[in-house]
């Protein structure tokens, strides 16, 4: 049923050109009927089975360009395009070079590891999608002749046969299959919010009429991804499978992606590690040439430190967070990652780009109010406006009521409707805007009563009352429009009894009963979902093709904040260049008739403002923002190409798996950011503690085998961090890799771990008693080694993800990872195998200083440590 609300015109669409398709290609406007059957070479009966053949050998099937997913080969030789990949692959390489075979092999393992996790996560993605992509499958029903003589024959077939020039039918439900020419049409709304975002039903008619607007706004056109909302239709196929706007839409999206807010830390770290890497080994070797007279034999020992200072883990790492936090999504949420990294961008989000419909609301409308003609609340227009309903629907033959009948006849006892006996039917009409019901009023006899519902502007010209009176009914009429409701005109009139049929030339003279409205009916699970977003720091803003008045009522009964001042419109957005809209953005709640190209902008404004943005779409005017964004979301009852195009694909529309899917993203966020964190911070104290001991002994301050079995230890301890739980406080903010940041982290914590470093020095010469001790080179590589491996342990606790996370109960995984590095370091010096590689046992002098040296590291840390929640508190 149509209503007087501006939300239901709908916007154009981002194709302009003309669908009617033959070998000459399109041609501007719209045919009429006769035009459109002779070009294609067809007729009201349908095609021959012979000339479908012909067509479809011709045209090719009705399918969009196939996607093709990726083979486990590509996955895997696509994983090792990651940067820390091949920063481990050069130092592995360089490592091989200077005959560190150790070494080189236990990089070239973390990196066959770190790849293979990541190849198996993605393409497990990949299958679960080509599995939503086998649930898809559709047929129509279609007009075919045997032969030229032959009766037509309706049935189904599967939709890729159809061809150009096949007539089919549809009705309530169905899918709009192709592109096509109306022939005839009764009632008929459909449903395009896959191609405009417009989320009310827009009413076609197969009338030959001119039309200027944009090809969605034409009546006489239905296009493939549309669905009929009500009504029936018989139609002619004017374009199929790559040639409709469906697919027009899909391939202007391109495949090319931004890169993403994970894609960009990765990088800035990337070369933080290489400058670093590459720094390292010529200040090892010129020092050692120029102080100590020694050549390329150091050469092993500044690749081991260069490799001292990566962290070799974290390809598996983030792989091994992010494939558990996917995994964990599919069993419990239904939610596909189909590509790893989305996660930590899941986790990054704090701007929220969705449209209302389906997400905020669901896809139907409720009873708001019944309104007199002076405006007050009146039970009679429900009343009455229930009565055409019902009996519109019984007498009209329809098979479902509208979605404004259906929420009229919702609020009202169907008794008190049993009243009234149903004489007569004229259904809604596009053209005329009405449907009219006749029945038997009791207590009336020789009565009959119209009942008149329909769009305000239709109905009160219909009505008598003075110009006057009109104008203040049409003017209420839309402020209730522009406050985002739907409204509906009633009327009535009486007529004496009479036994000829009713038309819509009786429609005349009537009597004004009053206004019923509607509003959006609200997701159940949207207002609690929306509170978590925003306890976690997440900005939802709106990006809808509706009427704004229908976007901002819909905002304020879920309490989103949406003043006047915060909503904008898509011809406001046009006349903003790129760097005024990046400023208008941030500040806006609503952005509404939006267009595809509107909502890649805004996106791509917020991300120029330094958001990270998710979005939110599942209709093909959305692919453009879904590629924009950082993380395309869209959930499973998507349109397939929106579907291909997301990152992550949800089990329903719902904000609440969206929450579910941030937290876990911040949780592999966290740990990824703790592990980077601790890592660098101990290995550039290490780095720094050794060029320092490299100038100050006259032996190199530990051996090649001690530095890797140093790593080795340091990289399984590190492994619990994948599998650690971070402090809730995570969840409260976006969990974003900032390379400045990360920098100045670990040059504040690296330079007390060199200090801590520095300090063992002077310890192990006070328990070597006497300024030749340090000439032991035995006893210096083993007090060094068990003090890093024992820092290590402290930091791991200490610097854990969350605040106040080091207080309480230590966590499983970092509390035995922890435990076990300080036992290793303890007791591998007077093991066996410490003396296979170069260590030997400590006196005991040196283990009660090295305890006050790292009562001292513990309170730095600590105090360090608070230094940098204050300023990041400050800093939010």
């Amino acid at each position: 049923m149509a209503d007087t609300t501006a939300a239901s015109e709908p916007d154009a669409g981002p194709i302009a050109s003309e669908p009617v398709l033959s070998d000459a290609g399109p041609e501007p406007g719209v045919p009429t009927v006769l035009q459109t059957l002779r070009r294609l070479d067809s007729g009201p009966r349908g095609l021959t089975e012979t000339e479908a053949e012909e067509r479809r050998a011709r045209f090719g099937t009705n399918t969009l360009p196939g996607h093709r997913g990726a083979s486990w080969a590509r996955v895997l030789l696509r994983s090792l395009r990651d940067p820390f990949t091949a920063v481990l692959l050069c130092l592995g390489l360089v490592s091989a070079a200077v005959a560190s075979w150790g070494t080189a092999c236990v990089i070239l393992l973390l990196v066959a590891v770190s790849c293979v996790l990541r190849a198996s996560g993605e393409y497990r993605a990949d299958r679960s999608m080509a599995a939503l992509r086998d649930l898809v499958a559709t047929t129509a029903t279609v007009l075919r002749r045997a032969d030229e003589d032959a009766p037509p024959d309706a049935r189904e077939i599967p939709v890729d046969e159809l061809v150009p020039g096949d007539v089919i039918r549809l009705g309530p439900g169905d899918l709009v299959p192709a592109d096509v020419r109306l022939l005839r049409t009764q009632g008929l709304t459909v449903q395009q919010a896959v191609l405009t975002g417009e989320s009310a039903p827009v009413a076609k008619d197969a009338a030959d009429a001119a039309a200027d607007d944009g090809d969605f706004d034409r009546p006489q056109l239905c296009f493939q991804g549309s669905s009929v909302a009500s009504g029936s239709a018989t139609a002619v196929i004017v374009a199929t499978g790559a040639r409709t706007r469906f697919a027009a839409v899909h391939g202007r999206g391109g495949d090319r992606r931004e890169a993403s807010a994970f894609d960009r830390s990765v990088h800035g770290i990337s070369w933080i590690l290489i400058r670093f890497m590459l720094l390292t080994p010529p200040l090892v070797l010129m020092a050692n040439a120029a102080l100590r007279d020694r050549g390329l034999e150091t050469l092993p020992f500044a690749v081991a430190v260069a490799v001292g200072l990566t962290p070799e883990m974290l390809p598996v790492i983030v792989t091994t967070c992010l494939a558990r936090g996917a995994s964990l999504l599919a069993r419990t949420h239904g939610v596909i990652v189909k590509r790893l990294p989305a996660l930590h961008d899941l986790g990054a989000v704090d701007v929220l780009c969705l449209d209302k419909t389906g997400t905020l609301t669901q896809d139907r409308p409720v009873l708001h109010r019944a309104l007199g003609p002076d405006g007050q609340d009146d039970p009679e227009a429900l009343r009455w406006a229930a009565v055409n309903a019902w009996w519109t629907l019984q007498l009209a033959d329809l098979p479902t009521p509208d979605a404004l009948d259906e929420a009229v006849l919702d609020a009202v006892d169907e008794d008190d409707l049993m009243a009234y006996d149903g004489l007569a039917a004229l259904p809604f009409d596009p053209v005329r805007r009405l449907a009219t019901a006749v029945v038997r009023t009791p207590g009336r006899l020789g009565t009959h009563t119209l009942v008149v519902k329909g769009a305000a502007e239709a109905v009160l010209e219909r009505c008598a009352p003075a110009r006057a009176e009109r104008e203040r009914l049409l003017t209420l009429a839309a402020e209730l429009a522009d406050d985002g409701l739907r409204v509906l005109a009633v009327a009535v009139a009486e007529r004496p009894a009479r036994t000829r049929d009713y038309t819509p030339a009786d429609e005349r003279g009537l009597s004004f009963r009053g206004f019923v409205t509607f509003k959006d009916a609200l997701a159940p699970t949207a207002a609690d979902a929306l509170k978590v977003l925003a306890d976690r720091g997440v900005t939802v803003k709106i990006l809808t093709g509706d009427h704004p008045g229908t976007a901002a009522r819909v905002c304020r009964d879920l309490g989103i904040a949406a003043p006047s001042d915060s909503v904008l419109t898509a011809d406001r957005v046009d006349r903003l260049d790129d760097t005024e809209l990046a400023a208008v953005a941030a500040r806006t709640t609503v952005f509404a008739r939006c267009a595809p190209e509107h909502k890649a902008r805004i996106a791509a404004a917020l991300r120029a403002s330094g958001h990270t943005v998710g979005y939110l779409g599942d209709g093909v005017n959305d692919l453009p923002a879904l590629r924009t964004a950082d993380v395309g979301i869209a959930p499973r009852e998507a349109v397939a190409v929106a579907r291909e195009s997301a990152d992550v694909v949800l089990a329903e529309k719902d904000l609440t798996a969206i929450g579910h899917s941030i937290a876990a993203g911040r949780y592999a966020g966290g740990n990824i950011t703790t592990y980077l964190r601790i890592t660098l911070s101990s290995n550039l104290g290490n780095v720094i503690a050794m060029l320092a001991a490299g100038l100050l002994l006259p032996f190199l301050p530990m051996l090649p085998a001690q530095v890797l079995a140093q790593n080795l230890c340091f990289d399984a301890a590190q492994l619990a961090f994948a599998y650690d739980r971070p402090h809730p406080s995570v969840l409260r903010r976006p969990t974003v890799l900032r390379p400045r940041d990360l920098l100045r982290f670990i040059t504040g914590f690296g330079v007390l771990n060199a200090v801590a470093d520095l300090a063992t020095f002077g310890v192990l010469a006070l328990a070597l008693h006497g300024p030749d001790g340090l000439d032991d080179a035995a006893v210096f590589h083993s007090g060094w080694f068990t003090e890093n491996l024992i820092t290590q342990a402290l930091v791991m606790t200490l610097l854990r993800s969350g605040r106040h996370a080091a207080e309480g109960r230590i966590p499983g995984p970092i509390g035995w990872a922890a435990a076990t590095l300080t036992a290793v370091g303890l007791v591998l010096p007077v093991s066996p195998l410490g003396s296979l590689l170069g260590l030997t046992p400590l006196p005991t002098l040196y283990y009660l200083l090295l305890a006050a040296v790292l009562v001292l590291y513990t309170a730095g840390l600590m105090a360090v440590r608070a230094r940098d929640e204050r300023r990041l508190t400050d800093h939010r």
